[in-house]
């Protein structure tokens, strides 16, 4: 197990002690997309606890804001979040359900209403670009998450302005809160689209190390125009029980459930 991987799994162990302990939360697209956001924190993006606080820096959107265990995992384990992650949800906690950005060093938005990622990310990308700032900017979403219509809005505007500076990956794991996404409202092919819409398009295995560091690499090369990277992920990655299984969108488990998670989530060499 490369040290990745062992964040990856610190991240994962993190998200279902966060749950369980507030007994609320969203672990399936959390648990799924933990190498996306380990990988964002700890290889790819210039962000540290000395510029966590400035703009002059790499910056991250969590669209799909629901996702927050995983975030705030992310951040604890790149260094940059202090706070006890076991005061998740509980009132007065910084950690809320969803992101604020005003409580949470690192947030660089407050998310929750899906869809609304992107247009923010193509605004600070688009910023960045104005004020010749060289950072880039990243935003993650859910495919459920694509059958809203501002994202395609947000992406045409991406693309017109060639913002070769902005990365949208969506995390293709198929299912969302209602079940298989091709059945509630199929988005699909995500790839074609984001083609359409002038994107330079890479897919890769979102739950694979190096899958997602050729992904970035491939990003970071490209210029005149944004990238929009396909993750194929497993909702509920890592705990048997959970993946694939759309009943762990917004579940906390019980004791016996959060002991069989923990157990399968021991790091082995």
């Amino acid at each position: 197990m490369d040290n990745l991987e062992r964040h990856a799994l610190n991240v994962r162990r993190n998200i279902v002690k966060m749950v369980y302990t507030a007994q609320s939360g969203h672990p399936g697209g959390s648990l799924g997309a933990a190498d996306i956001l380990t990988y964002l924190y700890l290889k790819e993006m210039d962000i540290n606890k000395e510029n966590v606080s400035s703009t002059d820096r790499d910056r991250f959107v969590l669209s799909k804001g629901h996702n927050s265990p995983g975030l705030y995992a992310a951040l604890h384990e790149a260094g940059l979040l202090d706070e006890d992650l076991m005061s998740f949800r509980q009132l007065g906690s910084p950690l809320q359900g969803h992101p604020n950005m005003h409580y949470v060093d690192g947030v660089d938005m407050s998310t929750g209403s899906l869809g609304q990622g992107v247009s923010v990310a193509v605004g600070m990308a688009l910023a960045n670009k104005l004020d010749g700032n060289d950072h880039r900017i990243y935003t993650l979403l859910g495919d459920g998450e694509s059958q809203e219509g501002l994202v395609w809005e947000a992406m045409m505007a991406a693309g017109h302005y060639h913002l070769d500076n902005l990365v949208v990956i969506f995390d293709q794991n198929g299912l969302q809160i209602d079940g298989d996404i091709t059945k509630v409202m199929n988005p699909l092919s995500l790839a074609e689209k984001a083609k359409a819409f002038n994107f330079h398009v890479v897919e890769c295995e979102g739950n694979d190390m190096a899958s997602l560091e050729k992904a970035f690499k491939e990003a970071r090369e490209t210029k005149g125009m944004p990238t929009c990277i396909v993750a194929h992920t497993v909702k509920g990655k890592g705990v048997s029980f959970m993946e694939n299984n759309p009943a762990w969108h917004g579940s906390a488990p019980n004791e016996e459930q959060y002991n069989q998670a923990m157990e399968e989530l021991k790091e082995v060499d």
